[in-house]
């Protein structure tokens, strides 16, 4: 399975445009490679780089979606994709962009096609969806892309 961004390749800056310094919308992303007997997705992008005075665990979660249909081949840039979008670390049901208060961080993308459908709601937050999906994922990939303020 893989996923991809048309907008930055792996290691690569992630546009302004979808950061705190831009328009803050999600980057269009596609997804190949999809197991057949996949039931859903989860898509979840985090950055672990995030200074422990600010988040005891270091890790923003900036974006939780799940159950996302498993024949979808890829999100629209500044779109809801379909399936359950579930809370990020700001407490809010929504793609937030990268923006580090400190230095170049890491920005990770990661796809999980599942054999089922996630009993759970736009309440879920990242461990819960995380904890829903540990004995059923197929496959997984990854994106990672970095962020710096100028």
């Amino acid at each position: 399975m893989n996923i991809i961004s048309p907008a930055f390749s792996e290691g690569e800056e992630i546009p302004k445009i979808y950061t705190c310094d831009g328009n803050n919308i999600n980057p269009p992303l596609e997804f190949s490679e999809v197991p057949e007997n996949a039931k859903s997705l989860v898509l979840i992008m985090d950055d672990p780089d995030v200074p422990r005075n600010l988040k005891p665990d270091g890790i923003f979660d900036h974006w939780v979606v799940f159950n996302i249909p498993p024949e979808i081949t890829k999100i629209d840039e500044n779109s809801k994709p379909l399936g359950i979008v579930g809370k990020n670390s700001a407490g809010q049901s929504e793609y937030t962009g990268p923006c580090p208060p400190d230095r170049k961080h890491r920005y990770f993308f990661k796809l999980y096609a599942l054999d089922s459908l996630l009993e759970l709601d736009e309440r879920a937050t990242k461990k819960e969806v995380e904890i829903a999906i540990e004995s059923h994922i197929i496959d997984k990939a990854e994106l990672m892309g970095v962020y710096e303020r100028s």
